[in-house]
Order: structure tokens, then sequence, then C-alpha cells
């Protein structure tokens, strides 16, 4: 199909899964596609002109030799740096209503070494879950205005949201007493200076809260590794 519709690029993602080390373990059919791709790649008795095979692994010294040699540009991609992981972030975060600044997402991408696009997609999922945690763990919510759901142009003044039992008109009730059209829309948050919000807000910092408990799934056993590949086949990206 690449040669019928050329110039073509197929992109083969985790290729590590198709054409891992043969060994005497592997199925026949296995043996088969393997032996089936190094010919196509090889391109003995077909015209390769035109076509870009691409391969993406993150395991790249689990490939067959043969593999690793067909494809003649072998380049390392590193993890994000602080000003990528930060516009990953705003991406990640896309609509959803939020009070992170500029400088929020800066800080953001600065407190996240190590972490890989997907980690900050799963960190972002997490803390747009905390505002969803905070309504369903209150106990105390009280009367705000807010934007109405029906119309965000027009203000609501019987809206509700969770509040300290201390805080001013405080209630005591729990969410299920709420009508849902009624519950104040969350906002993400990020850590806030005392002075600049009321005190019972000081801990609704939903993405900090977040960085917390969901960690970097790449560690440095896993870069090292990396490393030494691109020093003995590779280049840098």
């Amino acid at each position: 199909m690449a040669r019928e519709n050329k110039p073509s690029i197929i992109f083969i993602d985790e290729v590590d899964s198709l054409c891992s080390a043969r060994g005497d373990n592997d199925s026949e059919a296995s043996k088969r596609i393997k032996t089936e791709f190094l010919v196509q790649m090889q391109g003995v008795g077909n015209d390769t002109d035109g076509i870009l095979v691409l391969g993406a692994t993150n395991i790249p010294w689990v490939l067959d030799s043969a593999i690793r040699r067909r494809f003649e540009k072998r380049i390392y991609i590193p993890l994000p740096e602080a000003p990528a992981r930060a516009d990953m972030f705003r991406l990640a975060i896309g609509e959803t209503p939020h009070e992170l600044s500029q400088r929020d997402f800066q800080e953001l991408g600065k407190m996240t070494p190590g972490y890989s696009g997907a980690d900050i997609n799963i960190l972002v999922r997490d803390a747009l879950m905390q505002p969803v945690r905070r309504v369903q763990t209150a106990t105390h919510f009280r009367q705000v205005s807010g934007p109405s759901r029906d119309d965000p142009s027009v203000m609501s003044h019987d809206l509700y949201e969770p509040c300290a039992p201390r805080a001013a008109g405080a209630m005591e009730m729990n969410w299920t007493q709420i009508d849902g059209e009624k519950l104040k829309e969350p906002y993400v948050s990020m850590v806030r200076k005392r002075h600049l919000i009321p005190a019972y807000m000081y801990n609704f910092a939903d993405i900090t809260r977040s960085l917390k408990s969901v960690k970097p799934t790449v560690n440095e056993e896993d870069l090292a590794k990396l490393q030494k590949f691109t020093d003995d086949f590779g280049q840098e990206g």
C-alpha cells in the first residue's frame, strides 16, 4: 500500500513488540513476521524510493540487531525540559477552568524534572479530579455567586461550594443534599499565597497535591540504558 501511494511515511509505534531479538523460543508465526519485516525493510526486489519508515520505542536495546541495522538513523529523543513541560501542562489542561497563570505553568515545568509527556497527562487528569474529591468529601458548604451553568454570561447567586466548617456562611451538609445544577463549577488551582486568598482555600492546591502521588514513570536506570544505547548505536536528537 505504501509503495502504491508514495511518497509515504510508515510509523511503527512500540516497534520493539514487533521486532525484538530473535530466539529459539519464538513461535513460527513470530519468526515469519520478523523475517518478512526484514525483507521488506531491506527492499530486496522492491522499490523503496519515496518511502520513509519510522519506528519508536522506549527500550531500543531489545531490538534484533538485524532490525537495528535496517533503521539507518537511531535518534535519542530525551525527556522534555522545563519550558516544554510547561507547555505540556498548558495543552493538557486545555479549556478546563483553572486559576493558573503563566508563572504557575512555568513553575510546574520546573517542579517536574524527569516527567514525560504521558506522565504530565496522568498528573493533570489526577489534578482535574481533585475538585470532585473535594466536593465528595466536604462536610460543609456555603452559598456563593457564580456564572450560571445554563448561561455563563448570567450570574447566579444561589450556588454552593465546599468550605471549611468555620468559614463565613458555612452550612453542615454533604453534596448529595445539593441539586447538581446548584454546585459551583470548580476550578483547578495551584499553591496560592496566603494573603491572596481566604484561609479556607489555602489547601486547595490541586496540581501540587497530585504531584505527591503521581510520580514519573522513567527512572535513572532507564535513562542510563537509553544513554548507553545512544553512545553505542545512536545519535542525540
